[in-house]
């Protein structure tokens, strides 16, 4: 695939499974573009698939010495750190040339998660009278009951998946694999739908060790994932903007304030570094202020 292709699918990325406002999305493309076009100024041209720090440093360097000011620089940089998340999700590149990239410090917005209850809410929504429904109710129980991302959820392998010890074998970013354990009641509605709907289906080979197919067969994608959640919350009444990461947040944010080890949310969450786990401990006290401002009466 040509640089410009996997931009585009990186613009699908974005408003499908990131569910990014369109001014969002325009800004990291523009961001993404932006680099491309400064690649190729150079005098060894490079393409955005292949290029190391030293390359990305350099064009920060031109961004610092134009004078765009540290809030714009933060964005960029974060624009960029999603596409070459993107990349490695997809499996385009084998390492993150951004992974080293500093950050300015400017303030960290935090991401929309659901309730407790507004999950039930979503898992009641599920028709389980239709043949999919098994299907879909073991995708929601797994996302929100691993914290898994979309990506890793899709290429879930029946051989991955050991009942009796409750444990999933994730393979993550960098194809990076990592033990998750997983709940009883997952377990359940996993084993329902493997021993139901999908022994019903007509498997495409090469798709016979995958856990969750579409209706021909093959492998689920991102899309179809993101339309189950996004019909479920409008049937459950949840106005708010949900992708399938927002029961990834959800999973780590409801344990963290139920008071979890961060480093066991971190192994789990497959992240290299603990301070992108904390974002969760300022979710919590979020979600206590917010308790002490509705509850107490002196808080008004």
């Amino acid at each position: 695939m040509s640089q410009d292709s996997w931009i585009r699918g990186f613009e699908m990325y974005l408003r499908l499974e990131r569910s990014l406002s369109e001014n969002s999305i325009s800004s990291y493309l523009h961001d993404v573009t932006k680099l491309k076009n400064h690649l190729s100024t150079l005098e060894k041209k490079r393409s955005l698939l292949h290029l190391g720090r030293g390359d990305l440093h350099e064009f920060l360097h031109q961004m610092h010495r134009s004078g765009i000011g540290e809030r714009t620089q933060a964005r960029i940089i974060s624009g960029i750190r999603a596409f070459y998340n993107y990349l490695l999700i997809e499996k385009a590149i084998d390492r993150d040339p951004s992974a080293a990239l500093d950050l300015p410090r400017t303030g960290r917005k935090l991401p929309e998660v659901l309730s407790v209850e507004e999950v039930d809410r979503m898992i009641a929504a599920i028709d389980l009278s239709h043949p999919q429904g098994t299907r879909n109710r073991a995708i929601i129980e797994t996302l929100y009951g691993c914290g898994l991302r979309v990506s890793e959820l899709l290429h879930l392998k029946i051989s991955d998946f050991f009942e009796k010890d409750e444990f999933l074998r994730v393979s993550g970013k960098g194809n990076k694999q990592r033990i998750v354990p997983i709940g009883r009641t997952a377990v359940k509605h996993i084993l329902l739908y493997l021993r139901g709907y999908r022994n019903q289906i007509d498997v495409s080979p090469g798709f016979e060790d995958h856990i969750f197919l579409n209706r021909r067969g093959k492998a689920l994608s991102r899309v179809m994932v993101f339309y189950i959640i996004r019909e479920l919350c409008q049937i459950a009444g949840i106005h708010k903007s949900v992708s399938p990461h927002t029961l990834r947040h959800s999973f780590a944010t409801h344990l963290v304030e139920r008071g979890a080890d961060l480093r066991a949310v971190q192994d789990m969450l497959g992240h290299e570094s603990i301070t992108t786990t904390e974002i969760y401990t300022h979710l919590s006290r979020e979600y206590l202020r917010e308790n002490l401002l509705s509850y107490h009466p002196r808080a008004k």
